[in-house]
């Protein structure tokens, strides 16, 4: 219950532009393959207010499979490869395994987080 509230927050803080949301091709494809239509229009409605699209792209491909190789899943490591392109601060997911995974590839370049993490995060930078 307490991360989807921190996914509704992380919502909320994008539309009042104090984060920025970055999303990808491959997250827009992922979005349309959910089955349950309220999920998926509710999911695209957040993907709106994303400021930044990454094309997919060579680099992005050929990232995703050395991600891939070092044991995340295809599609996930194709977020992974799209978020470090874009140059994101943070990478969130509330996914536990890629989360472990991830954290081990790709810090200290991009933070690895949950929503709950985010939120702390997001606090302890604005209380420094």
């Amino acid at each position: 219950m307490l991360e989807s509230e921190a996914v509704l927050v992380i919502i909320a803080l994008c539309e009042m532009g104090h984060m920025e949301l970055v999303s990808s091709e491959i997250l827009l494809f992922e979005t349309q393959q959910i089955t349950t239509a309220s999920r998926r229009e509710y999911a695209v409605e957040a993907l709106r207010k994303a400021n930044i699209i990454i094309r997919l792209d060579d680099e992005i491909k050929q990232r995703a499979r050395e991600i891939a190789d070092a044991g995340v899943m295809p599609m996930d490591a194709l977020h992974l490869a799209s978020a470090e392109k874009a140059k994101a601060d943070y990478f969130c997911t509330c996914d536990d395994k890629l989360l472990k995974k991830a954290k081990a590839l790709c810090e200290p370049e991009m933070k690895v987080v949950s929503p709950v993490q985010l939120l702390e995060e997001m606090e302890n930078d604005n209380g420094s």
